[in-house]
């Protein structure tokens, strides 16, 4: 047994080594996001990553003390007029997604860039059609609950499952900074366009607090299944909570913070009259998923847990070689009708 073991610890690192990448690409953007999230990510994977480029000039010699190797710039001309460079990698300010990812796609790079890409669809439609008048291989938008194993796990379970409905709570502190419903909500709602489709709003309110914050109270109606959805910024961030609960035929699906999933199965009813009322029955709960805090390997790091490793592997895979984008600016489509929808409740 142990020459076995250690015959799949060997085959296991071979195959870590032998995963590389040979393109070349720059990251625009050096806030928190990109120091926390995405950077570790592409050192993980050994990323040539030849420029790393911000407006701030201050920063530049500091980027590059940092990380040996790499060019800082102020200048995106510089890396755009770099044909070595393959991809683009955006997690700027919000508000220069839209301009920044327009000059990529103009010049045929590759785009990963974080949401909001841009603020209304028709911005979105723009840069579609900027992408395929220059053959972009491939532009991604960093929605990354799409891309968490947990969020793919119950995409798939709910694959021919009889939905009956849904319940998303989604709720933080105050968020003064920008435009609450496309840089913090497009979360949620882009997730369940995700895994039930393009939706109408069927009733809602919109309550504001006089501190600022705001609560949307409303009901999605999809072609297979109907929602209620909570989107608050009306809470704290110190017990920041999302949960969603999908209610199927055999059983309801418990997704918390996209960092446990279970099941728990319904009892069987016989002529309508439910088993339960006759014979006791166990009504245990499943664990189908659910990050192991004891062992610190790449899967139980919450950078993994909550997809950002994904997605960024995905864009790399579908730039070198085959991979699943399924977070492309047609994807977000219905994301956006729907955030458009709200914004009239």
């Amino acid at each position: 047994m142990g020459t076995i073991i250690e015959k799949y610890k060997q085959y296991r690192s071979r195959r870590w080594l032998r995963d590389t990448y040979k393109c070349e690409y720059a990251l625009v953007g050096m806030g928190n996001h990109s120091i926390m999230n995405i950077y570790p990510v592409l050192q993980y994977l050994q990323v040539p990553v030849k420029y790393i480029c911000c407006k701030s000039d201050d920063k530049l010699p500091l980027i590059e003390n940092k990380y040996h190797g790499i060019k800082a710039t102020a200048s995106l001309d510089e890396i755009l007029d770099d044909n070595d460079i393959k991809g683009v990698f955006v997690s700027a300010s919000p508000r220069s997604h839209y301009s920044i990812s327009s000059k990529v796609l103009a010049r045929g790079k590759s785009l990963f860039v974080e949401k909001p890409i841009c603020y209304t669809s028709g911005e979105l439609r723009e840069l579609d059609c900027i992408a395929k008048r220059n053959g972009v291989k491939v532009a991604m938008v960093g929605m990354q609950k799409r891309y968490s194993p947990s969020g793919r796990l119950l995409q798939s379970r709910l694959k021919g499952s009889r939905l009956i409905s849904y319940n998303y709570r989604y709720v933080t502190g105050l968020y003064p900074e920008g435009d609450v419903l496309v840089e913090l909500f497009i979360h949620p709602l882009d997730y369940v366009t995700f895994l039930f489709g393009e939706a109408e709003i069927a009733g809602g309110k919109c309550v504001k607090s006089d501190n600022g914050g705001v609560t949307w109270l409303f009901v999605l109606q999809h072609e297979n299944v109907a929602g209620v959805m909570e989107l608050s910024s009306a809470y704290t961030w110190t017990d920041a909570q999302e949960a969603l609960t999908v209610n199927t035929e055999r059983g309801t699906y418990m997704l918390k913070q996209m960092e446990e999933l279970t099941f728990q199965a319904k009892p069987s009813a016989f002529c309508s009259i439910l088993i339960e009322k006759i014979l006791p029955w166990n009504n245990s709960e499943k664990h189908l998923y659910e990050r192991n805090n004891f062992i610190p390997s790449l899967v139980n790091n919450q950078i993994y847990s909550q997809g950002y490793y994904n997605e960024i592997k995905a864009f790399l895979d579908v730039n070198e070689r085959n991979g699943d984008c399924i977070s492309s600016m047609c994807d977000l489509f219905p994301t956006y009708g729907l955030i458009e929808k709200l914004r009239d409740i």
